[in-house]
């Protein structure tokens, strides 16, 4: 997939990666409950490492970090976000998987320039503790 910044020749995510303690349950998450694809793996176990793609080309990077989960104080991410057509339906599918909501879908207006955005947001803690943000536009 090809984008349209000219001064670097592409544009957009390629990928966003993440580290895991719990590579299996994180890859679970990504590919059962939200449906990403896997698109290549890599590595031996204990220092795996998988591409998922969303669903539109960009990818979620997984690493396995066997035994050592990452302190949320030193999360590089503070979330991601997913660009779905239903945030409602989105957060049902991450809270039947088992994970916690810590938004319900909420329609909001962002108040941007020159006139304000209209956006339906929800979010889950994924594995990990990463937050997941479901972004609807409205």
């Amino acid at each position: 997939m090809s984008g349209t910044n000219e001064t670097i020749g592409g544009g957009g995510f390629h990928h966003v990666a993440v580290r895991t303690a719990d590579f299996d349950a994180t890859v679970g998450f990504y590919t059962q409950a939200l449906g990403f694809r896997p698109t290549l793996a890599w590595g031996a176990p204990g220092k795996r490492a998988i591409m998922l793609d969303t669903g539109d080309g960009s990818c979620l990077e997984v690493f396995e970090n066997a035994g050592q989960k990452p302190a949320a104080d030193d999360a590089a991410i503070i979330h991601f976000a997913l660009r779905t057509r239903d945030a409602k339906a989105a957060i049902e599918r991450a809270r039947r998987a088992g994970y916690a909501v810590t938004m319900e879908p909420t329609d909001l207006d962002i108040p941007s320039s020159p006139k304000p955005t209209p956006v339906r947001i929800a979010f889950c803690k994924g594995p990990d503790g990463v937050l997941v943000e479901f972004f609807q536009s409205r």
